[in-house]
């Protein structure tokens, strides 16, 4: 029998580390829902996402402006003035797409989280694991049979996970369900654009254009002050540093080379992990059809890992 060849290797190896990143990804994320709700007692929508991804984008700017390294500097030299303004452009324009998906989720999101339960609002965001493979096939991607076995799993864990009470379309599910879309077409938006441009640069713009977005909503429909900022501090920083910074540039790095079904598979797991967060940090209890749930989305998550049985 054959071995698997060094490049085979390379590509297991890859995808395993993007795996890995993507599910610290979600980790991240989870426990922030607890910094979130927090940080609502101390200001308004607009003013803790333009905060929040403030602090995202300048966390980042160190790590920008790093020196390169060897390797890197010679391939700069190597690279053409053309197709540095090209890979600059692509940059840009890719940050800014970016930064506007993820900010009109955030505030859809939010919007309808005021007028909806928590538990209706989590699943119906993880929605985007069935939305995502959806918009793909308009883009003509392809998605096995074993994959959208896994979604059908992660969708009922979802519902033994968040649904207690019954199901029905209120305003406010309505904009969650607006918000579940946006963050599909944000996943989208970032597997075409992570493979063309540099990670870090494209997720400090995308943090700043949601800043701007988000700060000018601020002025116009809140009455922001520092003394609120201040008061929620800790959570302002966890989401803003963590959640926003260190989370969202490991989801454009975890994603590159990722199948974009597979990447919201696994980032699926905040809503999971958001609900230990609870259990450990606000001592919520988990009741048995919780646990169901949990067991089904990482089941759900192994099965979508398992290697295409190629024929012979």
């Amino acid at each position: 029998m054959a071995g698997i060849s060094p490049a085979g290797k390379r590509m297991k190896t890859n995808t395993m580390k993007n795996s890995l990143l993507l599910l610290l990804t979600a980790a991240i994320w989870g426990v922030a829902f607890v910094a979130q709700s927090v940080g609502m007692n101390y200001v308004g929508p607009f003013t803790f996402n333009a905060v929040r991804f403030l602090l995202g984008g300048t966390v980042l700017l160190p790590f920008l402006l790093r020196k390169p390294g060897a390797a890197q500097e010679t391939a700069k030299r190597a690279e053409t003035k053309e197709a540095k303004r090209a890979r600059y452009r692509i940059t840009l324009t890719g940050g800014i797409c970016c930064g506007l998906a993820l900010s009109t989720a955030s505030l859809l999101q939010q919007k309808g989280i005021q007028n909806t339960t928590v538990a209706k609002a989590g699943f119906i965001t993880a929605l985007y694991i069935i939305i995502v493979p959806i918009l793909g096939l308009f883009f003509r991607k392809k998605v096995r049979p074993l994959v959208w076995v896994s979604v059908a799993l992660a969708v009922v864990g979802m519902y033994l996970l968040c649904i207690r009470e019954s199901f029905s379309i209120s305003r406010g599910d309505f904009y969650v369900l607006l918000c579940a879309v946006v963050f599909s077409v944000h996943i989208l938006v970032i597997d075409y654009f992570s493979p063309k441009a540099d990670g870090i640069a494209l997720s400090c713009i995308q943090f700043y254009t949601s800043s701007i977005v988000c700060g000018a909503g601020m002025l116009l429909l809140e009455t922001p002050s520092w003394q609120a900022i201040a008061s929620g501090w800790m959570p302002i920083l966890y989401a803003g540093i963590l959640s926003c910074g260190v989370a969202y540039t490991l989801q454009i790095i975890g994603q590159k080379g990722m199948d974009p079904t597979v990447a919201s598979l696994i980032l699926s797991l905040e809503s999971v992990i958001s609900l230990l967060a609870g259990w450990i940090l606000l001592d919520q209890t988990l009741i048995a059809r919780e646990i169901c749930g949990c067991v089904l989305v990482f089941v759900a998550i192994i099965l979508v890992q398992l290697p295409e049985k190629k024929k012979i």
